[in-house]
């Protein structure tokens, strides 16, 4: 067990898997994205490990010491703030930096949340894309022009804030009347998912406050 990536829950906790539990008592250190929030975890878990910061801005420097630690012959344990590390959430570069240097890496299941999302949302799950977050500038118009042919079930992650700018964008590109589905605040007591077409799920969040993280799932084109 030199390096394991373990998912976490996305919002409830108990959807802890009890083999995630175990790797974690076991673990020589935790890896942590936010140190404070998976210290909230650990702490309802009743696991005292040492936790170091491990992120999107400081995911390059921080590789060097870990694999000192691995060579060591640590078992290191890996977690992000919520769902599965490497799915939009850093992770990519340590699994390749250990790989490269001959250490074992081992991927837990667990929560993901665009998987709850696409199942629930109606959509064909059959075949579908995972795109994630969409480029906030440099790069999105294009993204957007070939989405609009994309013939599988879109799978896209986005925040609040941005959630009607985006929803108005997929109708410029793939029109109104498309089917989609938004999923907000999954696996908590305010669960919500919006079905309908853009036009609609647009509508409906215009006249609400937007909390929680958000998947949006869009119906392919149809040929």
């Amino acid at each position: 067990m030199p390096l394991v990536l373990v998912p976490t829950p996305i919002g409830n906790l108990d959807d802890i898997t009890l083999r995630a539990i175990k790797v974690l008592q076991d673990a020589d250190a935790i890896l942590a994205e936010d140190t404070r929030t998976s210290g909230i975890l650990m702490k309802h878990l009743g696991i005292s490990k040492p936790m170091f910061a491990y992120h999107a801005h400081n995911e390059h420097q921080a590789l060097g010491v870990i694999m000192h630690r691995l060579k060591a012959g640590d078992k290191l344990a890996l977690v992000t703030d919520a769902g599965t590390p490497g799915i939009s959430d850093p992770g990519f570069l340590v699994v390749r930096e250990a790989l490269k240097n001959g250490y074992s890496v081992e991927t837990l299941p667990g929560a993901t949340a665009f998987v709850p999302a696409l199942v629930n949302s109606g959509l064909p799950s059959d075949r579908f894309v995972y795109e994630g977050f969409l480029p906030l500038k440099k790069g999105r118009q294009t993204r957007f022009l070939q989405l609009a042919q994309e013939e599988r079930t879109i799978v896209l992650y986005e925040s609040p804030h941005r959630l009607l700018k985006t929803l108005e964008q997929l109708i410029e590109h793939l029109g109104p009347d498309r089917e989609a589905c938004v999923s907000r605040e999954l696996t908590k007591m305010f669960e919500e998912n919006a079905r309908g077409t853009l036009s609609e799920i647009l509508l409906h969040f215009q006249s609400k406050a937007i909390k929680g993280e958000i998947v949006i799932c869009v119906a392919g084109l149809a040929r």
